[in-house]
């Protein structure tokens, strides 16, 4: 079983970057080369980044037609200088809003770790890009330490909304997210860990509960909020505040959590949102 302080302590002895350490040992399992490996999360950047440009054009609608437009919006205010967040946190809300509106609508997007999920780690990593003026090589190093702590979560516990409830969806792409955008920041190996374990641990207990079955409401804007507590949490770890539960022992803690809800509040759309009058009124009417 995949463990943080294994990468930990490979980091540390080597004095390399979290993402790093991944890249070597995914190059390695793979037996491919590093430069082979950068390529190919370079393409996965390239469609992050495309997925971004399409969903802030405003064009994407879903086939429900509960989704599209959401993401031009907060543009919209985010440009007009009267948003109460602040130009980056907005950004992010609007970059998350817009690759979700791809996937909905059937656009190609990267799983990251889910389709369900997808715009999280985007949204906080070109959002933390724009703030540092990081090189492209320097965020595709991140994108590995965010594969790394993916990893680390499927193998403990899992990423399946159908498993583990939403908080094996969004939970673990805050945690990913974060964990990147703090590499990116120029975080030590702990702070990346550190900023996963303050990310997943805000979504514990998330149910997954699609309305019509749809990966549409609340799925979307649930990325949204997601990207904004990876930056928080990212932050946190930074200015270096720890979070009192290892890493480790959150996922396990997610898992458990998991395994004890009922399938109904498991992608199956029997309980939560998906069985409210509004959420049954939806349902009756697009199927």
């Amino acid at each position: 079983m995949r463990s943080t302080m294994d990468y930990l302590a490979l980091a540390e002895e080597k004095g390399k970057r979290f993402g790093e350490i991944v890249l070597k040992e995914q190059a390695e399992e793979a037996e491919k080369s590093q430069d082979e490996l950068r390529t190919r999360m370079a393409a996965n950047l390239q469609v992050m980044r495309e997925a971004v440009q399409s969903g802030l054009r405003g064009e994407r609608k879903s086939l429900s037609g509960l989704v599209g437009g959401e993401a031009l919006k907060v543009e919209t205010l985010r440009r007009s200088g009267k948003s109460l967040i602040g130009e980056r946190v907005s950004g992010a809300i609007a970059r998350a809003l817009a690759v979700v509106e791809v996937n909905a609508s059937m656009g190609k997007i990267v799983a990251a770790p889910t389709a369900g999920s997808c715009g999280v780690l985007p949204a906080v990593l070109l959002t933390a890009e724009e703030a540092l003026g990081s090189s492209e090589e320097d965020v595709v190093t991140a994108l590995f330490c965010a594969a790394g702590i993916g990893m680390i979560i499927a193998d403990r516990a899992n990423v399946s909304g159908a498993e583990g409830g939403c908080q094996a969806e969004i939970g673990s792409a805050a945690g990913m997210a974060a964990a990147a955008a703090a590499e990116l920041a120029g975080g030590s190996p702990q702070a990346c860990i550190h900023a996963a374990a303050i990310a997943m641990k805000s979504f514990l207990g998330l149910v997954c509960d699609p309305v019509a079955g749809l990966v549409e409401v609340p799925c979307v804007k649930r990325n949204a909020t997601a990207a904004t507590v990876a930056l928080a949490a990212a932050e946190m770890a930074l200015s270096g505040i720890e979070s009192a539960i290892p890493l480790d022992e959150v996922i396990d803690a997610m898992n458990e959590i998991g395994k004890s809800m009922p399938c109904s509040l498991r992608e199956t759309a029997q309980g939560g949102l998906a069985i409210t009058p509004t959420g049954q009124r939806i349902q009756a009417e697009f199927l």
